[in-house]
């Protein structure tokens, strides 16, 4: 009886340890599986910290280039209207030259006795146009 007593332990003990080696065996896989997983997790977490670093450089330039040119827009509006200024004050002088010279025509003519009827028609039209006055306005 000692003998079959004996003979069902050591049977029930390698049948114990059966199991838990294969079950080491069947983990293998799934080990190897979950260590290609994280390397391929920590390679994706590496691309988008990358792609992040990449956005926020973009942006940093786009940000930089924006601010540039609206800087440049900026002079050129304040450029632009103070020619405008210019051209107006021109303008004006010019008219008043050409007024005082037709006035300067017009005693002359007189001096000499001759009508000056045209004359005073033309004088009449360019006192008569309109200046042009622009204001530019900067947007913020």
């Amino acid at each position: 009886m000692a003998d079959t007593d004996l003979a069902p332990s050591v049977h029930g003990d390698a049948s114990l340890s059966s199991p838990i080696k294969n079950s080491k065996e069947d983990m293998q896989p799934v080990a190897d599986k979950i260590a290609e997983l994280n390397e391929s997790q920590s390679e994706l977490l590496g691309r988008l910290r990358g792609l992040k670093e990449d956005l926020q450089n973009w942006r940093v330039k786009l940000d930089t280039q924006v601010k540039t040119y609206k800087d440049e827009l900026s002079d050129l509006k304040k450029a632009l209207g103070s020619e405008m200024e210019q051209i107006t004050l021109d303008f004006q002088e010019l008219r008043t030259t050409l007024q005082k010279q037709q006035n300067d025509v017009a005693a002359s003519l007189m001096d000499l006795g001759m009508s000056t009827e045209p004359e005073k028609e033309e004088n009449k039209i360019i006192k008569e146009a309109p200046v042009v006055k622009t204001e530019y306005v900067e947007d913020s």
